[in-house]
């Protein structure tokens, strides 16, 4: 008796589920819905400021109509860090890395092409800064990330 194999278990079937469940997929995207949302409003106002400042050349509010992107893109800065801050200690540390890289790399790319301007470059606008960043820190986590996933 004790070498017989045990007689198969019948278990019931799930349930079935729908395949779409909006809840599920808000609770489970939640972050990026949101990023992604901020990034939209922030690309809208940027999009409408330009439209209306060169629809009203020399208007007296254009400074305030101008500084209305800011409001967005500073949600999209607080969503970013409530987003790491939820993060276990290993990814908050390859995170700390990137963003390292991405400031020093940034601050060296800026500081030699301003140098570079002073010899007959193009000057190059201030808004160019951030998505410079960005693409660093991306960059910064690719490599970092690779390299901590070799090393185990």
């Amino acid at each position: 008796m004790r070498t017989e194999a045990p007689a198969p278990v019948a278990f019931a079937s799930p349930p079935d589920a729908p395949a779409f469940s909006p809840i599920s997929t808000w609770v489970t995207y939640k972050t990026q819905i949101q990023f992604g949302l901020a990034i939209l409003a922030y690309l809208m106002f940027l999009v409408g400021t330009v439209i209306v400042i060169g629809a009203n050349p020399g208007s007296a509010r254009a400074y305030e109509v101008a500084a209305l992107p800011v409001v967005p893109a500073a949600i999209v800065i607080w969503l970013t860090v409530r987003s790491l801050s939820r993060l276990d200690e290993v990814k908050k540390r390859l995170q700390m890395q990137a963003l390292g890289f991405s400031m020093a790399a940034t601050a060296l790319t800026t500081f030699g092409y301003g140098f570079l301007e002073g010899e007959g470059l193009p000057h190059l606008s201030w808004t160019f800064v951030l998505p410079l960043m960005t693409m660093f820190w991306g960059l910064g986590l690719g490599v970092v990330s690779l390299r901590a996933r070799f090393r185990r």
